[in-house]
């Protein structure tokens, strides 16, 4: 029997949150389920968000959403799903059936407002919950969630259902298209997100692996995953370290993106995981189209990825616990949301 109210982690202001008593979401329609988080890994925008760099309205909302947990109830027309299932809750809401999730986009699901996601309320103007909470709704349960299995740790499978999954779409595609090729991966504000693009690539037989960054943490854990590292400071107008087919932006920063377009062999594929600066007078159009090259930004298709990370962990190929770098309880996030490390996992008491 699941209690009429819970606890909920809550973002106020920048630096300022509070477990909330909010009522326990429960199930409107047949195709939901309720998830218990037990595992919640920030994301690198979620430490961001919480220090006030990225600024958030001064408006309460739900925390928290790179999410692992246990199936507690079902609705009626759930199929693949029953009471204690150990599952992946993916962070954006996507239904499964309209025709951009069919095309494998499931972050422009039309069934529900745009940038629909948990613990991101601001984004969408909905409150889908957040993974910092006793329980969260999951609107479309068969679509959604995938079942964690037993090679995956919880920690794991939780940074799976975002960051984890975002750093292998950046190499996944290319590779596909240049087996083989070398990959650059520019590090930097994007903290886990390049780690684990790094280990994808190595993962799925890249050739030469060079990551760069100006943070030694970051350096060193990569060094210690297989990649070449390079400690740079980014720069306008600071020389490249060769040309590559393939090329990484995580540094979340105008300089490193430059770097990083840059550094594009001619026909090669540049991918961002974020959008520094938002608006930018210097991006290099001209000799990007010289060269032929392809620049892709987008938000991660985490559902439609997945099952690829799920089984290069189970393989062993890809060991995401290398990346994550501290393991606290739930009840320490509020000291802890804001904590510079780079990849921190907050695991039910």
């Amino acid at each position: 029997m699941i209690d009429s109210s819970m606890q909920q982690f809550t973002f106020l202001a920048a630096r300022q949150f509070e477990w909330r008593e909010v009522p326990t979401p429960k199930i409107e329609s047949p195709g939901q389920a309720i998830v218990r988080p037990l595992a919640v890994t920030r994301c690198d925008l979620d430490l961001y968000i919480a220090n006030g760099i990225v600024p958030m309205r001064n408006e309460a909302f739900a925390f928290g959403h790179e999410i692992a947990g246990e199936v507690v109830e079902i609705g009626d027309d759930v199929n693949g799903f029953v009471p204690g299932d150990r599952v992946i809750v993916p962070f954006q809401i996507n239904c499964g059936t309209c025709k951009n999730c069919q095309l494998g986009f499931p972050n422009a699901c039309t069934s529900v407002p745009a940038f629909s996601a948990y613990g991101l309320a601001q984004s969408s103007g909905k409150d889908w919950g957040g993974g910092l909470s006793d329980y969260v709704l999951v609107p479309y349960a068969d679509a959604m969630l995938v079942k964690i299995p037993d090679q995956i740790s919880l920690p794991v499978a939780a940074a799976i259902s975002d960051n984890a999954s975002d750093g292998y779409r950046t190499v996944a595609g290319p590779l596909e298209k240049q087996p083989g090729e070398d990959v650059l991966i520019v590090g930097g504000l994007a903290q886990s997100v390049g780690l684990f693009a790094a280990q994808a690539a190595l993962a799925l037989g890249a050739g030469r692996v060079v990551y760069t960054d100006f943070d030694s943490d970051r350096l060193s854990r990569a060094k210690k995953i297989g990649a070449q590292v390079l400690e740079r400071q980014y720069h306008a107008d600071m020389p490249v370290d060769g040309q590559f087919s393939i090329v990484v932006d995580a540094s979340n920063m105008p300089d490193g993106l430059i770097y990083a377009l840059n550094s594009t062999a001619a026909c090669g594929h540049c991918t961002g995981v974020s959008a520094p600066g938002r608006k930018m007078d210097n991006i290099p159009l001209g000799s990007m189209y010289m060269k032929g090259i392809t620049y892709d930004i987008s938000r991660a298709q985490a559902r439609a990825t997945m099952p690829g990370v799920i089984k290069c962990a189970c393989d062993g190929r890809i060991k995401h616990e290398e990346v994550i770098s501290k393991s606290v309880p739930f009840a320490q996030a509020e000291e802890m949301i804001t904590d510079p490390d780079i990849k921190v996992v907050f695991v039910k008491d």
